[in-house]
């Protein structure tokens, strides 16, 4: 045998030997690490599972308190732990309950509608030892048998048995039994094992008070703690998505006849709702009130996002500016003063694109509201892409701007998160959709938009690494796309069979941008870019190279470059806010424009005939006009989270403010500014005085101010503690003021010599939470206030001490009513709310409606009072984010919302 070959064979056998061992190292490597990780993650899970199930005894020991002390009786047990030796140490540890078979005093009736225990299916006890993980999808029961328990990962029989008998001696008792309560303590309900967070979402057949319809299993399960706030997600996603297993909320509210009061539960913690006396006889809680009969229709949308998204400026033939702010689409009419509303999105609109034919529009949004952890479709899809809740992933729609209804809807499953870019085809008829999404590889697709009705993808493919601002395709030359963003201008190919070929543009030695911030066409087909630099680049028709750069067009970045049918360039700048014109040789033509800095940087610019120009900004505001006779705003809207909002008492006016340090008094019918003021601070709340003639400002740093409503005076200030003051109220007789704050207290004031001198009354000290809403009581001596912890105190005034006996408060009278924890707004509330859903509610001045606005971007509609926990109602769209508040103008006519991060104001006419 040759030599070489021999040496050569060993050499490959050593290696391959060599490899084996190595693979098997690894193996076993990777086989020990997984184990490490594994019994850390079990003995974490006994750590985190202990102190809930300790968490859940207590609880309930707490609750089993406040129901005994409420029915006039006392405790009637003793916990007794089990101390155990020997081999049962390592098993379940056991807190028994004993006492007394009955219990004095009245019970709380069982409703109609509510399930009794034979009515709930019987399952099979499984019970988990400490090391319980907490990743099991296995059920767990509240009884404590004497069988050992099986380890975590053993596998539950298949054969169902029975709940092990209860230990307490003596015949079972029936809900209609005076010993119902005492003898289901002394059941194994509280009796538990130490078991995985299944004991938060299964149920138990053992006692009606583990029944998943009892206010005691309600408390069980949840608590304002996030410790205690465990929630497993079951195995069947439908039952997730569809079978909400919280246990709090208006669903398990509990109506007691003797005493007159509902009792729900918000996190576990039970909030009690006293009736008006002249309810209270009559009143059925499983009753349905009815939705009212006046609805709202969307008006006016005050605002443009210009902040953070671009292109998003378009002049139909119309005359109609197309833009859009929050969920929708504003189609407005400048020289009518009209707008119409496109709708059909769930979410932030984050990108536009006009069709060739000029009729028709396509809209991108983002992710909805119940996308969790912005996990991409593919890893958590929705359970059909024709439901519902599909329509709240990231998708694209095409809609006509005549009709405003929608053609098709393109893209869900396919895009992550939102769509930052879109572009129709110009050389085949807008046949072809471009779409860029913002997701971390920034894929760009092409799409037949027009088969089907969910279209057709036709090439998708990677991006760029960095950030993607724009996506054009070429007027002229056919299946030509130009990109750019980040550090980049990419030169795109799409051929025939569907792929899609990228050139990245080369600046051949000159300054590279840091951004390449937007793109235009001249005449001739040649690709224009403006830069960070404030550099407009021409690039070669056809190439990847660049044929000329135009220096210094701009103090700062070049947002946005637009092209007149005479063949002139419009550009603009953001830092420097000027509108420059320049010829077809990009030469100045001299003919240029500033922009006012209360209006912003130019975002956008769309041309118009006869040199009209729209212009968006970088302040959420839109301007109209032309060079030679300057710009003026049209739109105007605020740049930061919206969280003041007051109406006028007498006038059909309103004031808004929010943490851009900005407050606007806007009127209704012109729907115009009347007057706008900067503040020194972010601004939380606001108030107009009964006659109208102040407004008192709560600002971030506990400061609060009184300014005269029309001359913009400033009368007052003062200072409460350091933190927001959260809400204002002044009497009905104008005497006093309160404030609400987040330090936890309400600060009374007293009013005098015409709102210019405040003094201190007192501070109603009580609540365990910030203060969220506050009302007054008709007559000016009591106060109502809800906290963040979901509280509802009395307050009399005129000591600021808080009235203990709520049942004393029943009948009261209020001025006004926007605490949503109120008997007479019960019916707000969502099952499955957990006290943050509601962030505002608004009575009518005629009491009759009643508007709320939630976490989920909807305004609702009902008929007060909205006293049955299930009440219809009318909901509306439109923001994208959490809506802050809503306010009755005066005369009921209109409604005003406003948004949290999108920014917006929604005018909505009841009729």
């Amino acid at each position: 045998m040759d030599p070489v070959k021999s040496r050569d064979h060993t050499m490959a056998a050593v290696e391959e030997a060599w490899n084996e061992m190595m693979e098997a190292d690894n193996e076993s490597l990777r086989e020990r690490v997984a184990a490490l990780e594994q019994k850390a993650l079990t003995q974490t899970d006994e750590i985190v599972c202990l102190r809930s199930t300790l968490a859940d005894v207590l609880r309930r020991v707490n609750l089993l308190e406040g129901q005994l002390a409420s029915a006039g009786g006392s405790l009637p047990f003793r916990l007794q732990p089990q101390v155990q030796t020997g081999a049962a140490r390592n098993g379940p540890v056991r807190v028994s309950v004993s006492g007394p078979k009955e219990s004095p005093g009245p019970r709380l009736r069982p409703q109609p509608g509510m399930r009794l225990p034979s009515q709930l299916p019987q399952r099979r006890a499984v019970h988990y030892q400490s090391t319980g993980s907490l990743h099991s999808d296995s059920p767990s029961s509240a009884s404590g048998g004497g069988s050992p328990s099986p380890s975590p990962t053993h596998t539950p029989q298949q054969s169902a048995s029975p709940a092990p008998p209860s230990r307490s001696s003596g015949p079972t008792p029936t809900p209609q039994s005076p010993g119902h309560r005492a003898a289901a303590l002394s059941s194994l309900s509280l009796a538990k094992r130490w078991s995985s967070t299944g004991d938060f979402n299964g149920s138990s057949a053992c006692s009606p008070l583990t029944s998943p319809h009892s206010p005691m299993a309600a408390a069980s399960r949840l608590a304002t703690k996030s410790l205690f706030n465990l929630y497993m997600k079951p195995a069947n996603p439908q039952q997730y998505n569809h079978n909400n297993t919280y246990k709090h909320g208006v669903r398990d509210a509990i109506y007691n006849e003797e005493d007159g009061y509902v009792r729900m539960f918000l996190r576990g913690r039970p909030v009690i709702l006293h009736a008006p006396s002249d309810v209270a006889p009559s009143f059925e809680i499983t009753k349905v009130a009815t939705a009212p009969q006046q609805r709202l229709k969307l008006e006016w949308v005050y605002g443009y996002r210009g902040r953070d998204c671009r292109s998003n400026v378009f002049l139909l033939p119309t005359g109609e500016v197309v833009y859009f702010i929050a969920a929708a689409v504003v189609l407005l009419n400048i020289d009518e003063q009209s707008q119409r509303h496109y709708l059909g999105h769930t979410d932030d609109v984050k990108s536009l694109a006009i069709h060739p034919n000029k009729l028709l529009v396509a809209s991108g949004q983002t992710a909805g509201h119940d996308r969790k952890d912005g996990r991409s479709w593919r890893l958590n899809p929705p359970p059909d892409i024709t439901a519902p809740e599909a329509d709240y992933w990231p998708h694209v729609r095409i809609w006509n701007s005549v009709s405003l209804q929608t053609l098709h809807v393109i893209g869900i499953g396919d895009f992550e998160r939102s769509i930052c870019c879109l572009s129709f085809s110009k050389t085949d008829g807008g046949a072809l959709l471009c779409a860029v999404d913002e997701a971390p590889d920034h894929n760009i697709s092409v799409w037949d938009w027009q088969k089907g009705e969910r279209g057709h993808k036709i090439s998708e493919t990677k991006c760029s690494n960095d950030t993607v601002v724009a996506a054009e395709w070429h007027p002229v030359d056919r299946g030509v796309i130009v990109t750019c963003g980040k550090s980049h201008i990419a030169f795109w190919t799409h051929e025939l069979g569907g792929t899609l070929i990228k050139r990245n543009g080369i600046f051949e030695g000159r300054e590279k941008p840091k951004y390449v911030t937007c793109l235009a066409f001249s005449q001739n087909g040649e690709v224009l870019s403006g830069d960070s630099n404030g550099h407009i680049i021409v690039w070669v028709r056809g190439g990847n190279t660049v044929s000329k750069v135009v220096r210094g067009v701009h103090e700062g970045s070049v947002f946005c470059l637009a092209v007149t049918n005479e063949g002139q360039v419009i550009s603009g700048g953001g830092k420097d806010r000027r509108i420059v014109q320049l010829d077809h040789s990009l030469s100045s033509s001299g003919a240029s424009a500033q922009l006012s800095d209360e209006l912003g940087g130019v975002r956008a610019v769309a041309v118009g005939r006869g040199g009209r120009l729209v212009v968006g900004t970088t302040k959420n505001c839109l301007a109209a006009g032309s060079l030679a006779s300057g710009m003026a705003a049209v739109a105007i809207g605020h740049t930061e989270e919206v969280w003041a909002l007051a109406a006028h008492p007498s006038l059909p006016q309103f004031v808004s403010g929010g943490h851009d340090c900005c407050v606007r008094l806007w009127d209704s019918q012109s729907r115009s500014v009347v007057w706008s003021s900067d503040l020194p601070e972010r601004l939380q709340s606001a108030a107009f005085s009964p006659d109208g003639t102040v407004l008192v400002l709560g600002l971030c740093s506990g400061r609060w101010l009184v300014l005269h409503a029309e001359t913009r005076e400033l009368l007052v200030q003062m200072v409460d503690g350091n933190e927001p003051i959260q809400v204002v109220k002044f009497s009905p007789n104008g005497k006093l003021c309160a404030l609400g704050s987040r330090d936890n207290n309400i600060y009374v004031y007293q009013a005098s010599d015409e709102y210019r001198k405040f003094e201190r009354i007192g501070r109603c000290v009580g609540h365990s939470s910030f203060i969220t809403h506050l009302d007054w009581s008709e007559d000016g001596c009591y106060l109502q206030s809800n906290s963040g912890d979901y509280e509802l105190l009395y307050w009399n005034a005129s000591t600021c001490r808080q009235v203990t006996h709520s049942s004393d408060m029943r009948d009261v009278s209020w001025a006004t009513l926007s605490c949503p924890l109120n008997f007479s707004t019960l019916g707000v509330w969502p099952e499955g709310a957990d006290g943050t859903d509601v962030n505002s509610c608004e009575r009518s001045h005629s009491g009759k409606l009643l508007a709320t606005a939630d976490d989920f971007g909807k305004v609702k509609l009902y008929a007060y009072p909205a006293c049955q926990p299930r009440s219809l109602c009318h909901t509306y769209g439109g923001h994208s984010s959490h809506v802050t508040a809503v306010r009755f103008l005066n005369e009921d006519s209109r409604l005003i919302s406003t948004g949290g991060n999108d920014n917006s104001i929604m005018q909505w006419m009841v009729c």
